[in-house]
């Protein structure tokens, strides 16, 4: 008898979740979606990577990785039918200048999708790294841009093995042209197309409405649902749409106990499963890839105590001061300023408004915590080293994460409203890409027509 009503559920369950599929935003099939990958990624070479190179004063940019253990900057440049690098890919990017197109060229015995040019005769030049030699004579740049930063693991991708190979190869008369490609590999990996924002919103939805999903009734049933249910909830979610998450989400709860907030508690060292009970304020942290594009979401709900049919007005004010907290945030966002700036200037103006807060931002796009300024750390609200004192350009995309603290009179205890939104940034301002959440969602939600 247990056996056949939880199997009913379970079909309940499920044709529940079918149905409630069928409003989620288009999904491509894997054809598609490889047909729009690539399609972004010819507009980016052909238009984007010029300006780039020409920006930083980079000739020649030489990518090297082997398979498996590609070059973060590579792996956002292979065909979409490219899934890893094959035995050692060698790609080179040449400015030949005058306004001219770049050349993209393969040191491979076969062209890269359509992209690049194979530039490897076998029967001429048996060796690999002669026949890069060989284009590198050729070609004679001024600058040649090798992926190694000491800053940004995102620059970093080329290995020892092959840097020492490269350099043990290379001409004398090139040694000295050779320089650290790490603003170029930033600028790549950071910088927004028009083809890609005119796509983002809808990922941003898709997260969105899955976080929607988790929190309501259509998966929580107070005092039987744990934390570790609606995370794997989550994840299953995003397996079965076709999707994929970068990061493993996380539940947790704040209530009306003798527990308080503690940051390392919060990112590092997360309590067990939990039942969630009425009266529990839940916060989710959340993302997914979908086109080789990231999101990165933190939202939270409040379990409606038997009689009650609303969010307790107390956190309703909590939650106004994070979204406060959000707008003077991005209200500093301005091409030049650093992250360290941006956050300086932000805890500075909150604090003169009474709000106590935390912020630890970071760029998202072709990874979840991606290339480009870092704007504080939840462990460091001081200057970030390094990362922090990188500038802010236009058509550049973010999350903006951060907490507020607020005492809640009837809990006697300081709770952290924890927000997470992705927004982007371009010569009109920032924006929040698919807006943000300025209500707790309530489960269960309140029906209409029903009093």
């Amino acid at each position: 008898m247990c056996k056949s009503l939880f199997y009913l559920l379970f079909l309940t369950l499920t044709t529940t979740l079918s149905v409630s599929a069928q409003t989620f935003p288009v999904i491509l099939p894997e054809r598609e979606r490889a047909a729009v990958i690539d399609n972004i990624l010819e507009d980016r070479f052909e238009n984007l990577l010029p300006k780039l190179m020409r920006r930083e004063g980079i000739d020649m940019w030489v990518i090297i990785s082997r398979e498996y253990n590609e070059d973060p900057v590579m792996k956002t440049m292979l065909p979409s039918v490219w899934l890893s690098a094959r035995r050692r890919t060698i790609m080179v990017f040449f400015d030949p200048g005058d306004g001219k197109p770049l050349d993209k060229l393969a040191i491979a015995r076969y062209d890269v999708g359509t992209l690049l040019t194979g530039e490897w005769d076998i029967s001429s030049n048996p060796d690999q790294w002669d026949a890069l030699m060989k284009v590198i004579k050729a070609k004679n740049p001024k600058k040649i841009g090798l992926n190694f930063s000491p800053t940004f693991a995102h620059a970093d991708g080329l290995t020892y093995t092959e840097h020492e190979e490269f350099i043990a190869k290379l001409p004398k008369e090139f040694k000295s042209k050779v320089v650290s490609a790490e603003r170029l590999s930033i600028g790549w990996l950071e910088t927004r197309t028009e083809k890609e924002m005119v796509l983002y919103p809808m990922i941003c939805r898709i997260s969105h409405e899955i976080i929607q999903e988790a929190f309501s009734e259509k998966v929580i049933q107070p005092g039987i649902t744990t934390t570790d249910d609606v995370v794997w909830y989550l994840r299953q979610r995003v397996t079965d749409l076709g999707l994929n998450t970068w990061f493993h989400p996380t539940v947790d709860i704040q209530r009306a106990d003798d527990k308080n907030f503690d940051h390392l508690r919060t990112f590092a060292k997360r309590p067990g499963s939990q039942p969630i009970m009425p009266g529990d304020l839940i916060h989710v942290d959340f993302g997914i890839t979908y086109l080789r594009l990231n999101t990165d979401q933190q939202q939270h709900a409040y379990i409606l105590k038997p009689g009650e049919k609303d969010v307790p007005e107390s956190l309703k004010k909590a939650l106004k001061q994070g979204n406060r907290l959000q707008d003077i945030l991005v209200e500093r966002f301005k091409s030049g300023k650093t992250g360290n700036e941006m956050l300086t200037e932000a805890l500075k103006q909150a604090d003169s408004e009474g709000i106590t807060g935390s912020i630890y931002s970071h760029p998202i796009g072709s990874h979840g915590h991606a290339a480009g300024p870092a704007i504080g750390m939840w462990d460091n609200q001081k200057a970030v080293k390094g990362t922090g004192d990188y500038p802010l350009y236009e058509n550049t995309a973010y999350s903006i994460e951060l907490n507020v603290s607020v005492k809640i009179e009837e809990w006697n205890k300081t709770i952290r409203i924890m927000l997470e939104e992705d927004g982007y940034y371009d010569k009109a301002g920032f924006r929040f890409i698919d807006g943000r959440q300025k209500e707790i969602f309530a489960i269960p939600r309140v029906l209409p027509h029903v009093d």
